[in-house]
C-alpha cells in the first residue's frame, strides 16, 4: 500500500467501541495507546478485530488506521 502519510506506529488493536456511524479504535504501540475514530463502514471493510496487527498512520490533523 502506498500512502502520503509519513508517520506510522506499528501496534495491535486492544479495544474497539463500535458505533452506528463511527467507531473508536485503541491501538497499543511502543509509544503508548493511540486512539482513532473511524467510520464503522471502514471498521467493517478492514475487518478489524481486537488483536489485529495494524499501523496508526498519523497526520497533523488525524490518526488513520491501516491493516498491513
Amino acid at each position: 500500500m502506498k500512502t502520503s502519510i509519513r508517520n506510522h506506529l506499528a501496534g495491535k488493536v486492544v479495544k474497539i467501541i463500535k458505533g452506528q456511524a463511527v467507531s473508536e479504535i485503541e491501538i497499543e504501540t511502543a509509544a503508548g495507546i493511540v486512539c482513532s475514530v473511524i467510520t464503522t463502514r471502514s471498521l467493517e471493510d478492514l475487518d478489524l478485530k481486537v488483536g489485529d496487527a495494524v499501523h496508526a498512520a498519523i497526520k497533523s490533523t488525524e490518526v488513520g488506521v491501516e491493516k498491513p
